[in-house]
């Protein structure tokens, strides 16, 4: 099922804007529980000038699942003001259809230029109903839209062939690491929806710590991926990109063998330390971020002094390397001009 809504004005720009390393900040909270604005924008800031390609807001790092509407829109309103037009801002959209629409809405109010559709709410819906529902968010509203494929929101090749065919709807995030089905969606929406819409349908490796999955992902021609390292550790997570993008086969096994395996390893040892870990790496790089939200916890004390060794052995495997060795341009490595 899709839209037969025609495309809204301005749409269409997003996937081609889509490069480099793409940023999912953590939600700062202050010691009383509410929102840290403040060190909010401190961390998109400093992201932006890192070198991220582009800015996701309120998404699964972010928790998007524990922040009320009004939190979200200032969220997303900080986040664009941080960015200043420098790289594109996506926000987070999700639970049912009407609550989807809402978010959606509140981003495109706050200045977002697109959104990551997450998957419903709690229910394990037929992919008629799957198709529904983000055919109905995306002719809502006139911001481009991710689809985020994970847990209870898993396409066959033909359902993304429709969504790729749905006006505003621009990209797969695979947050899922089923290579053969991915490998086949890749080929069915190549096959089956025109060429000039395939040309402009992005796909990218959503896997926590996807670096670690990149060489794979990279075989099947999906060059785009998100990092939870570069929120605490961006000179790591930016000396793998580029070691990755000119081919130094043996510098991407020395950081893979030394930092992304064993924080992987790590990650694995504490149910949520997707989002816990990462948020107290933020921390132990001198930005206080604050605590999860329930029901999330944080990382056992012991666990986090094992995540600041990891810290330094990173930080030590790429010290005095920078952009200046000639490496291309992490914002724009994929091929997504902006």
């Amino acid at each position: 099922m899709t839209s037969s809504s025609s495309p809204a004005p301005g749409r269409g720009t997003l996937a081609a804007r889509l490069g480099g390393l793409l940023f999912f900040p953590v939600t700062a909270f202050g010691p009383d529980g509410e929102v840290d604005l403040g060190a909010f924008r401190t961390h998109v800031r400093r992201g932006v000038d890192a070198g991220a390609g582009a800015v996701f807001a309120c998404c699964g790092t972010g928790e998007f699942h524990a922040l009320t509407p009004e939190e979200f829109h200032a969220c997303v309103a900080a986040a664009v003001e941080e960015a200043d037009g420098r790289v594109p801002v996506v926000a987070g959209a999700g639970y049912g259809t009407a609550l989807a629409r809402r978010f959606a809405a509140l981003a495109e109010e706050a200045g977002a230029d697109g959104l990551l559709a997450m998957p419903p709410y709690l229910v394990v819906p037929s992919q008629e109903g799957l198709l529904r529902h983000y055919a109905e968010l995306a002719a809502s509203t006139s911001l481009d839209i991710v689809v985020y494929q994970r847990d209870n929101a898993v396409f066959t090749p033909s359902s993304v062939a429709a969504l790729a065919r749905t006006p505003g709807i621009v990209g797969l995030k695979d947050g899922l690491g089923d290579l053969d089905l991915l490998q086949r969606i890749i080929s069915t929406v190549r096959t089956e929806v025109p060429a000039e819409t395939v040309r402009a349908f992005r796909y990218f490796n959503g896997l926590p710590t996807a670096e670690q999955t990149c060489l794979a992902y990279r075989s099947l021609g999906v060059d785009l991926y998100s990092s939870a390292a570069f929120c605490f550790a961006p000179e790591v997570a930016l000396a793998f990109r580029r070691a990755l993008t000119r081919g130094d086969d043996a510098r991407v096994a020395r950081l893979l063998d030394g930092f992304l395996r064993p924080l992987v390893e790590l990650r694995d040892k504490g149910r949520g330390y997707a989002v816990s870990l990462v948020k107290a790496g933020v921390r132990l790089r001198g930005l206080d971020v604050g605590e999860v939200r329930p029901p999330l916890s944080e990382p056992s004390a012991e666990h986090v002094r094992e995540l600041a060794r990891l810290i330094d052995t990173g930080l030590e495997l790429v010290a005095g390397d920078g952009p200046e060795d000639g490496a291309d341009d992490v914002r724009t490595g994929d091929g997504g001009g902006r």
